[in-house]
């Protein structure tokens, strides 16, 4: 079919045969092509699920850590250490 997109060629290694195999488990009667684009966006949307729960995670942390230490450091602390910093 003539396309103005990109092609991509993929050689069927055993690992991609064994990922195409377990594919058709989950997608029966699919042509391995189709397994093949539908493993491309499963993989992409786990990535994006990933990336999600990592910044969701980061989030949980800094709200659960912040002011804790606020008391920490003595009152004019800070400005006590500028004091040493080169202008």
């Amino acid at each position: 079919m003539p396309t103005t997109r990109p092609r991509h060629q993929v050689t069927e290694t055993p690992e991609i045969a064994a990922a195409l195999d377990r594919a058709e488990q989950r997608w029966p009667g699919e042509p391995r092509s189709r397994l093949l684009i539908r493993l491309i966006e499963a993989g992409d949307d786990a990535s994006a699920r990933s990336e999600d729960e990592k910044i969701a995670a980061r989030r949980r942390a800094i709200r659960e850590t912040a002011g804790k230490y606020s008391g920490a450091f003595p009152p004019g602390y800070l400005a006590e250490l500028r004091e040493d910093w080169p202008e």
